[in-house]
């Protein structure tokens, strides 16, 4: 049985997205959609002694009609400025000296202009940190067509799924019916139930991006996630891993 899950891809996301992508076989980034602004493509929130913070890509203007996947970053000195400000942010977290050096990377290899590219490049860098294996596809890749509902259906018989695992945002849109005439199953995951972590400045807050969780728990990152039951990396306390 193959579960797929379909998704925007979010710059640097929350713990959740992560997790979201632990519990499927094929997770399909859906970018040939259009590009809202002011959402989470190109920005994320950090935790900060003055509250959350927006970090935010800067992208080139362009038509309202734009897919994700044809947004371009407005100038390459952005890495740089994020991780310094990142740095200055975490550095009295607990296992700033952990990971900063696999994360500086992440952040000065990061040379695309393309926000698809971009975002890709964080997931799979994080993915390996948290020691989530995945597969990342892409929705443009498989020709899906049909609007709305039916476009997700005809991608998940695409790509194969039996199953389709999905955010409790989507009962607002998602017609169900259409996944049953197709005999792909529906599952709703649940963002609830989150264990809290040493975090600085309180109160505490579950929805900025994984980054907070990593620079506090450092290799422990893993066990506050509900995947934890079968991460090995769960069980990690040490070393850190590099980016390759």
């Amino acid at each position: 049985m193959k579960r797929v899950a379909i998704v925007q891809s979010n710059y640097i996301p929350w713990k959740g997205y992560f997790d979201l992508i632990a519990h499927v076989d094929e997770f399909i980034l859906f970018d040939d959609v259009q590009y809202t602004d002011r959402d989470w493509r190109n920005r994320n929130l950090i935790k900060t002694a003055a509250g959350p913070k927006w970090l935010s890509i800067p992208v080139r203007r362009g038509p309202r009609s734009r897919l994700i996947n044809e947004v371009v970053a407005s100038d390459m000195e952005w890495p740089r400025a994020h991780w310094l400000l990142l740095a200055q942010t975490y550095r009295k977290a607990p296992c700033f000296e952990d990971v900063a050096p696999a994360l500086e990377r992440l952040y000065l290899d990061c040379r695309g202009d393309r926000l698809s590219d971009i975002n890709r490049h964080f997931l799979e860098g994080l993915l390996g940190l948290l020691g989530i294996p995945a597969t990342l596809g892409r929705a443009e890749d498989y020709g899906a067509v049909g609007a709305k509902t039916e476009r997700l259906v005809d991608l998940c018989r695409k790509a194969g799924a039996d199953e389709y695992l999905t955010g409790p945002a989507a009962r607002a849109y998602l017609d169900e019916s259409l996944f049953d005439r197709a005999g792909i199953g529906v599952r709703w995951f649940d963002y609830s139930g989150y264990p809290e972590y040493p975090q600085a400045h309180p109160p505490f807050d579950h929805h900025v991006s994984v980054l907070d969780l990593i620079f506090n728990t450092g290799p422990a990152a893993a066990r506050y996630l509900k995947s934890a039951q079968y991460l090995k990396s769960a069980q990690r306390s040490a070393p850190w891993p590099a980016i390759s």
